[in-house]
């Protein structure tokens, strides 16, 4: 979504966030760090990163007024006036404080970033980064004593994984500016996303897309799977990616009549669509572009494996839609009492 080969953080500070709710206090920086060479350079790439592969994007959103919700109010005037920068981020930190309405929601450092040189559909911008790290990772310091050495543990953040983020980009469309979110604790689905951003997903292809495609592996796992058999949920998921895969434009009259033989699961599909719209309180749309992108990172977190209490998995490859109903055969042993699948083919490959 983003690329960082130019990038850089002119600003950059630290706070702690404590919670109301087990009586730990903020404590605030009063300076921006200055890095040193070898800090700087590991730092800039642990922050980016995660962002630069995701497909999916939000815009603000607020019942009554845009300009009511306080980070895209901070977040525009941060990058209007440098002078802020310091004063705007204990601002934040104090809004994700009082969005900590219950005694799990973790304490820990906020990390508040200028970014210069993004890029982001082409165009060179600036962006703001919000980091909440929650967890700290145990690691051994070696250190001289004498003439020998001796080691102790101590607590800092791992490099491997940001826990939670957000990059509002400096980059406005229709909707408002772009915001790109992570969250690798997600134990309270309201807590990042709705209380703290208060987003909502882009009206764009690559959420389209994405929507789509969660429903289709939920109804595979709650209908399908269910009701039919693991092969029928196989079976389903493949020919939905070969769809996705051969169309540019996803509509679902068409959909329905390409992926599915039996009528009663066009209306199961149907059933299945309205209560994840309700639930997710989501719009999944009867027509869009399909986003060949997210499709393609997608596809690989498609599960086509039948499971056996046996101890033997049977795995399908979900670019071959008509595999499982060509090569498979699922049958019933009656002198054994157990059912069976039968497997049809012409070689071994490795």
């Amino acid at each position: 979504m983003i690329k960082r080969n130019k990038a850089s953080i002119p600003k950059f500070i630290i706070h702690k966030i404590g919670n109301k709710f087990n009586d730990t206090r903020n404590v605030f920086s009063e300076e921006p760090v200055v890095f040193d060479e070898d800090s700087y350079n590991l730092m800039l790439p642990f922050l980016l990163k995660p962002f630069t592969n995701l497909t999916e994007s939000f815009r603000f959103h607020h019942h009554a007024d845009i300009n009511l919700n306080e980070i895209n109010s901070y977040a525009r005037r941060l990058f209007k006036e440098e002078e802020f920068f310091v004063e705007g981020s204990k601002n934040i930190l104090l809004h994700l404080f009082e969005q900590s309405n219950s005694a799990q929601i973790k304490t820990g450092d906020v990390i508040v970033a200028l970014f210069e040189d993004i890029e982001f559909n082409e165009v060179q911008t600036t962006a703001l980064g919000i980091f909440k790290i929650e967890n700290k990772t145990n690691f051994f310091q070696t250190f001289q004593e004498g003439n020998s050495f001796d080691v102790v543990v101590q607590k800092g953040i791992s490099t491997k994984k940001i826990d939670k983020g957000c990059l509002i980009v400096n980059y406005q469309d229709d909707e408002g500016m772009v915001v790109l979110s992570v969250d690798n604790n997600n134990y309270d689905a309201q807590y990042w996303i709705k209380n703290f951003l208060n987003v909502k997903y882009a009206d764009d292809k690559n959420n389209h897309t994405q929507s789509y495609i969660e429903m289709c592996k939920d109804f595979s796992d709650e209908v399908l799977r269910t009701d039919y058999s693991t092969q029928e949920q196989s079976h389903f998921l493949a020919k939905t990616v070969d769809y996705l895969k051969e169309n540019d434009t996803l509509n679902i009259h068409d959909f329905k009549e390409e992926v599915f033989e039996k009528e009663e699961q066009k209306d199961l599909f149907d059933d299945y669509k309205r209560l994840f719209e309700t639930d997710r309180e989501v719009l999944v749309r009867n027509q869009f572009h399909i986003s060949e992108a997210v499709v393609k990172k997608q596809k690989q977190k498609l599960k086509t494996e039948i499971k056996l209490d046996t101890n033997i998995q049977i795995k399908m490859d979900v670019e071959a839609p008509d595999a499982s109903s060509e090569y498979l055969e699922l049958g019933y042993d009656e002198e054994k009492k157990m059912k069976y699948y039968k497997v049809y083919f012409n070689e071994e490959t490795s």
